[in-house]
């Protein structure tokens, strides 16, 4: 087979013969795949074709260093989510114990009323409690602990503490206050 395959053997889908000494000058230069096709106005697939037709390679290590560099960037990222989610459940888990407004219409004139209490009531604690646990969840599923015997052990613990919070809280709403109706 000669060194330039003749034009009756090009297969469908390749560029012109004509365009094949600027598309091995532009492969020289070591442009890839996608700077070839943009600087020749041609797609994708035609350059590629074209290329394992003239049996040219593009270099892959340049993709695979940009590839790692975009893993790299995308974990950072996710730690960071992770962190804010963290965050975000230390915050909510605190207002559990800080005073608050509760809000009501009711009445025969369905009078808008709020006043202020020591805490949420056992219901929003329980929903806060949810709340915390779906972004303490979450964070550990962004940005995992480390594996090793006693991380297991703290998640289980901590995870039972959630347990036992969501079920005094649950207990709590059964018992009826005073004032209700």
């Amino acid at each position: 087979m000669p060194d330039d395959p003749q034009e009756t053997d090009v297969p469908h889908g390749v560029m012109a013969s004509t365009k094949w000494e600027r598309f091995r000058e532009l492969h020289a230069q070591g442009l890839g795949r996608n700077a070839i096709s943009r600087e020749m106005g041609i797609c994708n697939a035609v350059v590629s074709r074209t290329a394992e037709h003239l049996e040219l390679t593009f270099d892959r290590s340049r993709i695979e260093a940009a590839t790692a560099a975009r893993l790299a960037d995308l974990a950072e990222r996710r730690s960071i989510l992770a962190e804010q989610l963290t965050s975000d459940a230390e915050r909510l888990r605190r207002k559990l114990w800080e005073p608050t407004f509760v809000y009501a219409f009711g009445g025969a004139q369905n009078v808008f009323t709020k006043e202020l209490v020591d805490e949420p009531p056992p219901a929003d604690k329980r929903s806060l409690m949810s709340t915390v646990g779906i972004a303490v969840d979450k964070s550990l599923k962004l940005a995992p602990t480390e594996t090793g015997s006693s991380g297991a052990d703290d998640a289980k613990s901590m995870l039972g503490k959630l347990a036992q919070g969501i079920a005094e809280l649950a207990a709590q709403d059964d018992v009826p206050e005073s004032g209700d109706e």
